[in-house]
């Protein structure tokens, strides 16, 4: 069924290949689900009755009178609830913003819990009597770590209590809803709408009820209120804002985001950044961002399967410089011990393999092979890995006359920031960013290693093409987000825009330059010359 997927006699490689294909198939189709989802947002078909599809009404579309209340509850069930905002009349078209004091209960001040059920229904009448309410429970609490005051930063141990997390204040809840009066056909109800949706029967006419949201994505651990059994009563901001299908559709989408990054491990912090990025984004910034970032994955995905294969056949190391691949070792095991207290699991795996085979293009490059000579020991070289150890050790040389005041000065700065953070936590963060910001000096050695040999043959050019495209598409993006908005360049990967496009674009010079075709077909005529004279 699958003929690529199977190994000619003799052809070791061609099954490894094929496999790669498959798994590149894969990511492609996935990516392009992901999109036509995303897409689809845009355009929802409404309900055409006159082709005989059977249609679902909103019940807005009767314009009836409702009212909106909340109450707040230790169990989100129709017990024990109490009464904390009543909007009447409540317009679903409206936007407004109502604050007003919540009593805790004797549970919740015990670091315990309380939650809102924001419930839409008839005016005038009790919502636990109307038979066409709608109702949404959010919890108004949650449970994290205290912030530590400046006393508490400076202490190396933090105390029992404050490593403990406790019950916090949610101080706002967003409400919305979708107002938009859209007819649904009941066929082609979206899976992420018919989640929210109860249709009720009026005769041969089927309506659906209000569809009631309460937006997660406001939230923000910053805001966050710590409860104490002092306090009897805390503050609440309840907003509302009405939505359309395409509006409600994406807040649910972006919603699943969020809950399967935090399924996947990724810390509260890093969510946050997520949140707030996805929450000024609309959702054509967004398709175009998920297509960028399938781009970027799918070149390192290529870069790193034609680096292990051509890396495994390599036998002999000439021109390839070796204080480069070293550096490039030593780089992504740095930034993988930054990130290992960062991020999760599913940013670490791919930078964790990465460095895995940089560590093994380490052992290959050196090839250890000592031999005892003059009662020293030697590596085992040809006569062309000595040209190149010898190119290499004059580069870094050239080098560090560059390199070495740029890390003590960068060393020296960082001082001032070291009593803010543990030692630990200032080298590393030290190291890192002398990795991000020096990191594009390492490939010195090799442009000056294929000048001196006046080739580029022994290199990688599909891996380094893959590398180049992906950084130049990192960098044009970090660039744009900086010109877009009015913050200034704070992390250590944005202040290193355009690190690697210089050397990126000198090695197309010396590709161009040193073509392995063009010198063919010069030697080719040259013995063709010969031959004819």
């Amino acid at each position: 069924m699958f003929p690529s997927c199977y190994s000619k006699p003799g052809d070791g490689g061609a099954k490894r290949c094929s496999i790669a294909k498959v798994l590149l198939g894969v990511f492609v189709v996935y990516t392009l689900h992901t999109v036509w989802v995303l897409s689809g947002f845009l355009s929802t078909k409404p309900c055409d009755g006159g082709r005989g599809d059977l249609c679902i009404t909103s019940y807005l579309a009767a314009r009836p009178g409702l009212q909106l209340s909340v109450f707040t509850c230790l169990v989100p069930d129709n017990s024990q609830l109490n009464l904390a905002v009543k909007i009447h009349p409540f317009d679903p078209h409206s936007t407004f913003e109502r604050q007003v004091n919540v009593s805790l209960p004797q549970e919740t001040r015990a670091n315990g819990s309380l939650y809102a059920v924001v419930y839409v229904h008839k005016a005038g009448i009790s919502p636990l009597e109307d038979s066409g309410e709608v109702h949404f429970a959010a919890q108004l609490t949650a449970y994290t770590t205290p912030k530590r005051t400046e006393e508490q930063r400076d202490m190396k141990r933090p105390s029992p209590r404050s490593a403990n997390p406790v019950s916090h204040w949610k101080p706002h809840l967003p409400i919305s809803m979708m107002s938009e009066d859209f007819t649904f056909s009941k066929a082609a109800v979206p899976s992420d709408v018919r989640r929210y949706m109860r249709v009720s029967q009026d005769g041969q006419q089927m309506i659906y009820l209000p569809l009631l949201l309460v937006d997660e994505l406001s939230f923000r651990v910053r805001d966050l209120m710590e409860i104490n059994s002092s306090i009897a009563q805390l503050p609440l901001t309840v907003s509302y804002e009405g939505i359309s299908l395409r509006g409600f559709r994406f807040s649910v989408h972006l919603q699943d985001v969020v809950y399967s990054l935090r399924q996947f491990g990724f810390s509260e912090e890093y969510v946050e950044k997520i949140k707030e990025t996805l929450v000024g984004s609309n959702l054509y910034l967004l398709v175009v961002t998920a297509l960028i970032t399938a781009l970027q994955l799918m070149c390192e995905f290529l870069a790193l399967k034609n680096d292990i294969s051509s890396w495994r056949k390599k036998k002999k190391m000439g021109g390839m410089s070796r204080n480069t691949v070293l550096w490039r070792s030593l780089s992504t095991l740095l930034i993988f011990l930054h990130l290992l207290e960062e991020t999760s699991l599913l940013v670490l795996l791919p930078v964790g393999l990465g460095a895995c085979v940089e560590v093994w293009k380490v052992f290959k490059v050196f090839n250890f092979q000592p031999q005892l000579k003059n009662s020293k020991l030697h590596v085992k070289m040809d006569e062309g890995e000595r040209k190149t150890v010898e190119y290499d050790r004059e580069a870094s040389t050239y080098l560090s006359y560059l390199v070495y005041p740029l890390c003590i000065s960068g060393a020296i700065f960082s001082l001032a920031y070291l009593h803010q953070k543990s030692y630990f936590s200032w080298l590393m963060n030290t190291l890192v960013t002398g990795v991000y910001a020096f990191g594009f000096l390492s490939m010195g050695p090799q442009l000056f290693i294929n000048y001196k040999l006046q080739s580029v043959s022994h290199l990688q050019g599909a891996v380094l093409m893959y590398r180049g495209v992906n950084t130049l598409i990192t960098d044009l993006c970090s660039c744009a987000s900086f010109f877009s908005s009015s913050e200034s360049l704070s992390s250590p990967h944005q202040l290193s825009c355009f690190r690697d496009e210089l050397l990126f674009f000198l090695y197309l010079y010396q590709r161009r330059q040193y073509n392995p075709k063009a010198r063919k077909r010069e030697s080719g005529m040259h013995i063709k010359k010969l031959k004819t004279q």
